[in-house]
C-alpha cells in the first residue's frame, strides 16, 4: 500500500514571519493526520524558519529548486548542501514554471536529481504537458521524454527514493483541473514507464502525485483514483485551513 503524500508549494509567497504564522495555524489542524506524509515547500528565505517551526511534527520541508553544483560562481543560485543546512529533507525539481518560465532542460533536471540524491534530499520531480500538446495527442510522448530525460542515468535503488508529480501545465493556476480519470491515465502511463525502465516492484512502489489546481473541493475525487498517490498543491496550500482540508481528505 503506497502511503499518500500531500505537498504544498508556496511558490514566491510568504515572508519568514508569515511562514511562522502559517505553521502555527497548520500544526494543530494536522496533528492527528497519520494517513499521509505532509510536505511544505517555502521560498528559500523562509526555509529555516519553517523547518524550525516544523520540529517535533511529522511535517517535512522541501525547497522549490536548487543548482546541481555544490558551490561556484553561479550568481543567485542555491546549492543542495545549503538546503540541507537550512533544514530541508526534499526539493521540488522540474516544476513547469521552472521549465517554461526559466527554460530548464531535461538535462539540467537530471543533474539536479543526481545532486539531490547525493545530498540525501528526496526529489519531487515534476512532469507534464502543455495544452497544445494534449490537444495534439502528444501527452504520452512528452511524459516519456521528460521521464527518460530525468531518470535514464539512475539505478533502480536511486529511483526508489524519488517522488514523481504529474502536473498538466494547462491545469496549473488556471482553475482548470484534469478530471480524476485524465490524471489517473497519465499516472498509469508513468507507472508503465517506470516498469519498463526499472522493474515491476519499483513501479508498484512509486508514488505519483497530481498537481494542477488541487483544492479542498476536488481532492476527494482525485484521491479516489487508485493511481493517484497524493497531491502537489499550489495556491490552495497558502491558507492553513484550506491546506489542512486537503491533507485531511
Amino acid at each position: 500500500m503506497r502511503r499518500p503524500v500531500i505537498a504544498g508549494n508556496w511558490k514566491m509567497y510568504k515572508t519568514q514571519a508569515e511562514a511562522r504564522a502559517f505553521m502555527a495555524k497548520l500544526l494543530p489542524l494536522v496533528a492527528n493526520s497519520q494517513h499521509c506524509e505532509i510536505v511544505v515547500a517555502p521560498p528559500y528565505t523562509a526555509l529555516a524558519a519553517t523547518a524550525e517551526a516544523a520540529k517535533g511534527s511529522t511535517i517535512t520541508v522541501a525547497a522549490q529548486n536548487a543548482h546541481w553544483e555544490k558551490e561556484g560562481a553561479f550568481t543567485g543560485e542555491i546549492s543542495m548542501p545549503m538546503l540541507v543546512e537550512a533544514g530541508c529533507q526534499g526539493v521540488i525539481l522540474g516544476h513547469s514554471e521552472r521549465r517554461h518560465l526559466f527554460h530548464e532542460t531535461n538535462e539540467n533536471i537530471a543533474k539536479k536529481v543526481r545532486a539531490a540524491l547525493d545530498n540525501n534530499l528526496r526529489p519531487i520531480v515534476c512532469v507534464g504537458e502543455l495544452l497544445h500538446e494534449r490537444e495534439s495527442n502528444l501527452t504520452h510522448a512528452i511524459l516519456e521524454k521528460q521521464f527518460e530525460g530525468a531518470f535514464a542515468a539512475l539505478t533502480a535503488d536511486d529511483f526508489s527514493r524519488i517522488l514523481l508529480a504529474y502536473e498538466p501545465v494547462w491545469a496549473i493556476g488556471t482553475g482548470r483541473t484534469a478530471t480524476p480519470e485524465i490524471a489517473a491515465d497519465a499516472h498509469r502511463y508513468l507507472r508503465e514507464l517506470a516498469q519498463k525502465r526499472f522493474s515491476t516492484e519499483k513501479a508498484s512502489a512509486l508514488r505519483i502525485l497530481y498537481g494542477g489546481s488541487v483544492k479542498p473541493d476536488n481532492i476527494k475525487g482525485l484521491m479516489a483514483q487508485v493511481e493517484i498517490d497524493g497531491a502537489l498543491v499550489g495556491g490552495a496550500s497558502l491558507d492553513a485551513q484550506s491546506f489542512a482540508s486537503i491533507v485531511n481528505f
